[in-house]
């Protein structure tokens, strides 16, 4: 059952964020959710890790730290919720606010900009694009290597950014998406294992991977059951790469998603690859599969990445007739 009161607010959520994507009077103030958290994280990070602290003063600080960060995100979820309801067409508000904390149609954007960027720039134009969403330096990739890395950013972000943050709102509402977002953004700012944050961002490095656990595994059977609908995706392939290589990637939850994809494409994803200049060793996802991705393989991902929205839409569909 949900414990989350209006489903219907999540419901609509999806709706707007699909077919509008973020605000851009938001972003251009400077005023999106997301980087208002981000400069909140960043205020901390400036004020309470201290390089001349011990390690284990840096990582008590940081527990606090984000410990903090999730309280403060719970109440002002909660307050924040309790206004809107209180409004007239309270739960249509609220559906607007929760959609800016949803990432459907901004992922797709980015990614669907690497393939264009090959498609229009070749190589350069889309080292470009991917240098945009992801860590690794792109002048290290070729492009099956821009293709791969703009995939694998896809397959993680729809869990990252999709399916865990419906995931916690369905079960706590606004105040749990707001406390996963922060969370999550928390972790790609400090829970980095960087001589400044190996210590002070490990607690939200681990919170992050608690909150993931069951998002992580959903997601990767939301898209194998979307990899049924798609000509040419292969629903075997997903399940297969899933149950054999999904625990081998350094990710204890990013390997899931990433292996469906990888299947369900045909496609050999993750693997050793450069960044800040050094080399991660990763294991393969769906190890086997043909490593040299190219810009129609992107637009492959992309066709799966909407059918697993839509997936996850009808999953949350059933879920409200059937509990509520």
């Amino acid at each position: 059952m949900f414990l989350f009161s209006r489903p219907e607010s999540l419901l609509l959520s999806l709706v707007l964020d699909a077919a509008f994507g973020d605000p851009e009077a938001l972003n251009r103030r400077q005023l999106h959710p997301v980087q208002l958290i981000g400069r909140v994280i960043a205020w901390a990070d400036a004020r309470f890790n201290r390089e001349s602290d011990t390690p284990g003063r840096r990582r008590n600080a940081g527990a606090w730290t984000t410990i903090g960060l999730l309280a403060g995100a719970l109440i002002l979820g909660h307050l924040v919720q309790g206004l809107l309801l209180a409004l007239p067409l309270g739960w249509l508000w609220l559906a607007i606010v929760m959609s800016t904390l949803i990432a459907q149609k901004s992922l797709y954007d980015h990614v669907a900009a690497v393939a264009s960027g090959l498609e229009t720039g070749g190589l350069g134009g889309g080292r470009l694009a991917v240098s945009r969403i992801v860590g690794r330096d792109p002048e290290a990739l070729d492009q099956a290597g821009v293709s791969r890395a703009a995939i694998e950013s896809l397959a993680e972000n729809f869990s990252d950014g999709v399916v865990a943050p419906v995931f916690w709102a369905a079960l706590l509402g606004l105040p749990g998406l707001l406390a996963y977002k922060v969370i999550n953004t928390a972790d790609s700012m400090i829970g980095h294992k960087t001589a400044r944050h190996l210590h002070f961002g490990w607690a939200a490095a681990r919170l992050d991977d608690l909150l993931n656990l069951v998002p992580a595994r959903l997601s990767g059977l939301i898209v194998w059951a979307a990899s049924w609908i798609l000509s040419g995706a292969d629903p075997g392939g997903a399940w297969r790469a899933m149950r054999r290589d999904a625990r081998r990637h350094r990710s204890p939850n990013a390997g899931w998603p990433e292996a469906a994809f990888a299947g369900a494409l045909g496609l050999a994803i993750a693997g050793p690859r450069v960044y800040h200049g050094e080399l991660v060793e990763d294991h393969w996802m769906n190890e086997g599969g043909r490593p040299h991705a190219a810009a129609p393989d992107i637009r492959q991902a992309l066709r799966l990445f909407v059918r697993a929205c839509c997936a996850q839409a009808v999953l949350l569909i059933a879920l409200i007739w059937l509990f509520d």
